[in-house]
């Protein structure tokens, strides 16, 4: 057991999607936080390891073909998968969101201030996703892409003016987890995304939209912290 608990959260989801739901279970954060080895989260959150190993097993034991193997993706298809789908659902969520939650706190927001709240931390959110997107797609992302093409043609690649690729991965890293406490904040004001009884329809599919955007925001994430910055690190290094 010794082994499996000194492995990082974010590898185990970057082997088998279908960890991240045990993990979510228990209230583990395998995106932002997954560089935490199993033995530091069991013991920060109190929980008994071998129970949580035992339902790791339990997911990684069992046959299935819904989990779609990121890791063996080259590294320029999975970034025009992110910057497709989840890029793409973010620009497309956001003004829907804004719009909703605005209408929630004119109408609901003298009886649930909380509203107030979620609404500031979703427009702070908003703003720094769309500078956040545009840094990768036009910095980070075509550079991983200079460096598999320069792997399939053998040729050198020319230095970025950001020094080394880790630089802009550092920043990535650090505006990920500021999104991922926002995202807890949200989460914990709305306690975890559950309407109130006196909740309106667009009271309801505002929060249930919520819940999608942040679940989204943790695969998305996921694929950035755990798979593709550490394997554009990896390449980047066979040129030096």
């Amino acid at each position: 057991m010794s082994t499996i608990t000194q492995k990082q959260v974010g590898e185990f989801v970057a082997e088998d999607f279908r960890t991240a739901a045990v993990f979510t279970q228990y209230g583990i954060d395998f995106c932002c936080r997954g560089h935490r080895t199993l033995e530091d989260v069991c013991k920060k959150n109190g929980i008994e390891t071998s129970e949580l190993v035992h339902r790791l097993e339990q997911v990684l034991n069992t046959q299935g073909n819904q989990t779609i193997d990121y890791k063996s993706w080259p590294l320029d298809l999975l970034v025009d998968y992110i910057e497709k789908k989840h890029h793409r659902f973010v620009e497309e969520k956001i003004p829907i969101l804004k719009q909703f939650l605005d209408k929630l706190c004119r109408v609901h927001g003298e009886r649930h201030p909380e509203l107030f709240e979620v609404n500031e931390l979703f427009t702070a959110s908003a703003g720094e996703l769309a500078q956040h997107m545009k840094k990768e797609e036009l910095v980070l992302f075509p550079f991983v892409k200079k460096l598999v093409k320069a792997e399939l043609s053998n040729t050198e690649v020319e230095a970025p003016g950001f020094g080394t690729v880790k630089n802009p991965i550092a920043m990535m890293m650090q505006e990920h987890d500021n999104e991922g406490v926002r995202f807890r904040k949200i989460a914990e004001i709305t306690d975890n995304y559950t309407p109130p009884a006196d909740a309106c329809n667009t009271y309801r599919v505002t929060f249930a939209m919520l819940q999608e955007f942040e679940e989204d925001l943790h695969l998305h994430i996921h694929l950035e912290n755990n798979i593709l910055f550490p394997e554009a690190e990896k390449l980047e290094s066979r040129f030096c």
